[in-house]
């Protein structure tokens, strides 16, 4: 997360030369704030993000689920061959992971839909708490549903409480200094990062998926708790600004009920103003949805016929080690904007869809040798997309005027789902397609 924290103000005097914006003692009050802002921003990513991935890593799991005796919820860790199509040579589940997929994606993809149309209008703490609570009843749902039809609709709550919550967050950006952005997108990374791997490692330790996805309830209580008790209020703009311009544009949002009733210091957009803005990021938009279509069909569509079965892995444990893989290499990457900015980001777009390319043909032929390999390509794979996300929204916070920024970072923001979407449409039947092989 180094790096996430803004600079202290400044102003120029009268004479050109400059100097601290207020004595030091209120100089140390905004370095406070700044660096409240920045954790806050970070933990609202990592906890925003965490149900939507706990859920893609307990895919295989979710779809492995079996009622054992006496109507008790249980999930096989390790399930069997025979509960998969033993006659292909992929051990597929009936059912494709990319079905969990679009269950995580598809409610995300209307949220995001209705944002632009003034979704991201309404007041921000209500839709901070509804984030929150359906983060708590997706776990609720997963962990004590008896059929794999009730789980999936947890997976749901996931998806809602992880969309509502994306289009919520990046549009308060807005009303923050830009390093707030580097922060949200770490966290975001952190949450792919921490969130499959302790997944993966609870249950390597022997804690069944039912007692993994439960311990994770504190994680929606921390994300209420970061946006209630630790973001600080934006102020109004200082006439001297800032030394990299990263100031507030908009009056306070939190704890201010004028602010509240309206989010935006301005009037809102009309149509045409909003659809030249639209336009204005297409350049940005189409590479991200490249990005996230290559990448997701890979994980949701490959990961389970990516299957090696001379390791001492079992299929489902390659299946968590491949998700654990490719969110470290979105972790490292989202939050490398600091140290490495990309401005043409459709060149992230088509490595993404070479990757996509070299590993269908692989299932297709098999003839990667080892894992290893494997894992290597899943850690670029997750390097490209962290980029892609982190970069795209810099780069649209850069050339956003202030008055359009609130709904310029609430209108990209469907970009990855709609790529994640249309990969989960293609790999359902691909899956089907596949499995039938013998």
């Amino acid at each position: 997360m180094g790096g996430c924290a803004g600079s202290p103000r400044r102003l120029s005097d009268s004479e050109g030369e400059e100097t601290d914006l207020a004595p030091r003692p209120r100089l140390q009050d905004s370095q406070g704030a700044h660096w409240k802002n920045a954790v806050g921003f970070w933990l609202l990513g990592l906890c925003n993000n965490f149900s939507y991935v706990v859920m893609l890593s307990a895919a295989h799991d979710i779809l492995s689920h079996q009622r054992t005796p006496g109507n008790q919820s249980h999930v096989d860790p390790d399930p069997t061959p025979t509960s998969h199509n033993s006659s292909s040579r992929f051990d597929c589940n009936p059912v494709s992971t990319a079905a969990v997929l679009l269950a995580d994606i598809l409610p995300t993809l209307v949220i995001k839909l209705l944002a632009p149309l003034g979704l991201h209008l309404l007041p921000y703490s209500p839709r901070v708490l509804t984030s929150g609570i359906c983060a708590a009843g997706s776990f609720l749902l997963v962990a004590f549903s008896h059929s794999v039809t009730i789980s999936l609709c947890g997976v749901v709550l996931a998806s809602i409480s992880s969309g509502l919550g994306e289009v919520t967050f990046l549009s308060l950006t807005a009303f923050y200094p830009r390093a707030v952005i580097s922060c949200w997108s770490s966290g975001t990374g952190g949450a792919g990062l921490l969130g499959a791997l302790s997944y993966l490692g609870l249950t390597q330790a022997g804690l069944s998926p039912q007692h993994t996805v439960l311990s994770m309830l504190g994680i929606p209580a921390l994300l209420l708790a970061s946006y209630f008790l630790l973001l600080t209020s934006p102020g109004p703009q200082d006439p001297g600004g800032e030394a990299d311009s990263d100031t507030s544009a908009r009056q306070p949002l939190i704890n201010n009920e004028a602010s509240e009733s309206k989010p935006g210091s301005g009037s809102p957009l009309s149509l045409q103003e909003r659809w030249t803005v639209f336009k204005g990021l297409l350049h940005y938009i189409v590479p991200l949805v490249l990005v996230y279509f290559a990448e997701y069909f890979i994980n949701q569509g490959l990961f389970e016929l990516l299957f090696f079965r001379n390791t001492f892995l079992t299929h489902a444990e390659q299946y968590r080690w491949y998700q654990m893989l490719y969110q470290a290499g979105v972790f490292a990457s989202r939050s490398s904007l600091r140290c490495c900015r990309i401005r043409h980001t459709w060149v992230l777009a088509l490595l993404q869809c070479l990757n996509l390319a070299f590993l269908l043909v692989d299932v297709w032929l098999s003839y990667l040798p080892s894992i290893y390999l494997v894992f290597l390509i899943i850690m670029f794979e997750g390097l490209l997309g962290g980029a892609a996300y982190v970069n795209t929204f810099h780069n649209i916070a850069l050339e956003t005027s202030d008055e359009h920024r609130e709904f310029a970072m609430a209108t990209a923001c469907i970009s990855d789902t709609l790529g994640i979407s249309l990969s989960g449409l293609l790999a359902l039947p691909l899956h089907d397609f596949l499995c039938q092989l013998s």
